[in-house]
């Protein structure tokens, strides 16, 4: 078995997907990978489970017999649950993934897909959000913005500003390269561990998200465009009151 399966071992999945033959399938092969799948058909179902139980992923469609499924990705926004959520879905339009990714998923992947596809994503967005134990002593100062590498937090001014999972990786990422110009291509490549073409909207979609929410902690833009080319973090020199 190879190291990075190994990785993953004892991690949680719950599959929320009313197609039960599709679901069967996506079943048996994460399950090959030693994953423990938890599955459920329909956004209630869904609910209960991750208010009840933990997961380290949630894998699930958009269109449930009950319901959108961006509710419940809204919902872990809400309750601060740094649970990764990659959609399964038919809905494949650039305005559909955009609001699929703008509501706090962190992958996007249309149907009909690639199990190897599928499989690959798993590995990569379990291994970006496997909690390490902290040591307090990894962080990122620039002024009064702290970004602690290991609790996973950045604090302004005594305040916490709340990111999702991806957003901080985001943020850490451009942060560890002050002033350094990325392109959307290795962005995705850095930050979600793959860069296929056709998906730097999910780089813009997650800089939009950062920035609005940076903007109500710093007077300037501290995660500028850089027309024609990337993205890039400048250091910020002034905090807003």
């Amino acid at each position: 078995m190879s190291a990075h399966i190994n990785e993953i071992t004892t991690k949680r999945i719950l599959l929320v997907e009313a197609d039960h033959e599709l679901s069967s399938q996506i079943q048996l092969n994460l399950q090959s990978l030693n994953l423990d799948v938890i599955p459920c058909s329909n956004l209630s179902e869904a609910k209960h489970h991750v208010n009840t139980q933990d997961f380290d992923l949630v894998l699930m469609e958009r269109q449930l017999p009950d319901g959108e499924g961006l509710l419940l990705c809204m919902q872990l926004l809400e309750q601060q649950k740094e649970i990764p959520i990659m959609f399964l879905t038919n809905k494949g339009s650039e305005a559909d993934i955009v609001l699929g990714l703008e509501s706090g998923a962190d992958d996007y992947l249309v149907k009909p897909f690639s199990v190897l596809e599928l499989r690959a994503r798993v590995k990569v967005l379990l291994r970006r959000f496997t909690k390490r134990t902290p040591t307090n002593d990894n962080y990122l100062q620039f002024a009064d913005m702290y970004i602690n590498t290991d609790t996973r937090e950045v604090i302004t001014n005594d305040q916490t500003i709340n990111l999702t999972a991806t957003e901080f990786d985001l943020l850490c990422y451009l942060a560890q390269h002050p002033q350094k110009v990325f392109s959307r291509m290795q962005l995705l490549e850095a930050v979600w561990g793959y860069s296929y073409s056709g998906y730097e909207h999910t780089v813009n979609s997650h800089i939009n998200r950062l920035r609005a929410k940076l903007s109500h902690y710093f007077n300037e833009d501290i995660v500028k465009t850089v027309w024609g080319v990337g993205y890039k973090f400048t250091p910020p020199q002034i905090q807003a009151a």
